[in-house]
C-alpha cells in the first residue's frame, strides 16, 4: 500500500513537471514611483508635504543664522569679557546648536517626519496597486511580477513588460465609475476590453498606434480641404460685394431724365454747338470715365484676391508638407527606439 501512495504521489509531480514545461512562465514587473508620480491624489498630497517641508528647512536656517549671531557678536566681543562670561556664552551657543541638530534630524532624519508621512501619504496609493496588480495577474494568468523600484536588483528590464501604465489605467477607472452613468459605464468597460486586448497583444497595438496616425492625418486633410473652401468662399463674397458696391455706385451716379432736359435747354440758349452738347440733342448715352475707372477697379481687386488665394492655398500646401515631415520623422524616430 506504501508503495502504491508513492508510486501515485511521483506520478503527479512528473504530470505538473511536464505541465509547467508545456505552459510558458509570464513573467511582468511596475515601477512603483512611476506609478505613484502619475496618481493625481498622491500628487496633490505630496506637493502639500513639499510646502511643509519647505517650512521646516526655514525654520533651520533662522536657527542657523541666530547661531552664527551669537558666534560673530562672542568672537567681537572676546577680548573684553571675563572667562566666565566666555564660557557661558559657549555653552550658550553650544545648547542652541544642539537643539538644531536635533530639530534637523525630528523632521529630516532617518526616521524623521518626513520619511513618516512619506510613507503614510504612500500607503493608500501602495494597497490598491497591489490590489490592481492582483487583479491584472490573475486576469492575465502572469506567474511572477515585480516592483522595479524596491530593492530587488534588476539588471535588464524589457518595456514590454512593464505593466505599470495598465496599473495606472486600473486605478483611473475605479476613480471613474463611481461618477458615471449607467451608458456611459458601458461605453467605458467596451473601452477597457479593447485596452485590455492591446495589452495582450504587442502587434495590434502597433496596429492600433497605425491607425490613430492615419485618422490624425486624414483629420487634418479634412481640415485643409475645409479651410481652402472657406478661403475660396470668402474671395467669392468679396467679389460679389465689389460688383454689388459698383452696380450701386453706378445706378447713382446715373443722370436723370429731368437733368439731361435741362442741360439740353441751357445748350440750346447759349447756342453752343460742341461736342459735349451733342448727345445731349441727338439723345445717344457719353461714354462715362467712372464707370471705366470702376472697371479697372474690378480688374484690380480680382487680380488681388486671386493673388491672396494663391498666397493662402501655397501656404496651406506648406504646412501639410511640414506636418507630413514631422510624422515622418516621428515614426522613424519611434522605429529606431523599438528597434
Amino acid at each position: 500500500m506504501r508503495k502504491q501512495f508513492l508510486f501515485i504521489f511521483l506520478a503527479l509531480i512528473v504530470a505538473n513537471a511536464s505541465q509547467a514545461q508545456t505552459r510558458t512562465t509570464r513573467i511582468g514587473y511596475i515601477d512603483m514611483e512611476y506609478i505613484l508620480e502619475n496618481v493625481s491624489d498622491y500628487k496633490e498630497a505630496t506637493a502639500q508635504l513639499e510646502l511643509k517641508a519647505q517650512k521646516w528647512k526655514q525654520e533651520i536656517e533662522a536657527k542657523k543664522l541666530d547661531i552664527n549671531t551669537l558666534k560673530e557678536s562672542l568672537k567681537a566681543e572676546k577680548a573684553l569679557l571675563t572667562k566666565e562670561l566666555i564660557d557661558e556664552r559657549e555653552t550658550e551657543i553650544k545648547f542652541l546648536e544642539d537643539e538644531m541638530l536635533d530639530y534637523q534630524q525630528k523632521q529630516f532624519g532617518s526616521n524623521g517626519n518626513l520619511i513618516h508621512q512619506k510613507a503614510a501619504l504612500a500607503k493608500p496609493i501602495q494597497d490598491q496597486v497591489f490590489t490592481a496588480v492582483q487583479d491584472i495577474a490573475e486576469a492575465k494568468n502572469y506567474d511572477f511580477i515585480f516592483d522595479k523600484s524596491s530593492d530587488l536588483t534588476m539588471l535588464f528590464s524589457n518595456k514590454k513588460f512593464d505593466i505599470s501604465d495598465q496599473v495606472i489605467r486600473v486605478l483611473n477607472r475605479t476613480d471613474k465609475r463611481e461618477q458615471l452613468t449607467k451608458k456611459q459605464l458601458k461605453d467605458q468597460e467596451a473601452k477597457e476590453s479593447k485596452e485590455n486586448a492591446i495589452d495582450e497583444n504587442p502587434a495590434m497595438a502597433d496596429r492600433q498606434k497605425a491607425l490613430d496616425e492615419k485618422k490624425a492625418a486624414r483629420e487634418k486633410l479634412i481640415e485643409d480641404r475645409r479651410l481652402e473652401q472657406e478661403a475660396k468662399k470668402k474671395e467669392y463674397d468679396d467679389r460679389r460685394k465689389a460688383i454689388l458696391a459698383e452696380r450701386e455706385a453706378k445706378k447713382n451716379g446715373t443722370v436723370s431724365e429731368p437733368a439731361k432736359t435741362t442741360e439740353a435747354s441751357k445748350t440750346i440758349e447759349t447756342g453752343k454747338t460742341d461736342e459735349t452738347a451733342k448727345p445731349a440733342t441727338t439723345g445717344e448715352t457719353p461714354t462715362a470715365d467712372p464707370a471705366v475707372n470702376k472697371a479697372e477697379e474690378r480688374q484690380k481687386l480680382y487680380e488681388q484676391r486671386k493673388k491672396e488665394l494663391e498666397e493662402r492655398r501655397k501656404k496651406i500646401l506648406e504646412e501639410r508638407e511640414a506636418a507630413k515631415k514631422a510624422k515622418e520623422a516621428e515614426t522613424q524616430k519611434s522605429n529606431t527606439t523599438n528597434n
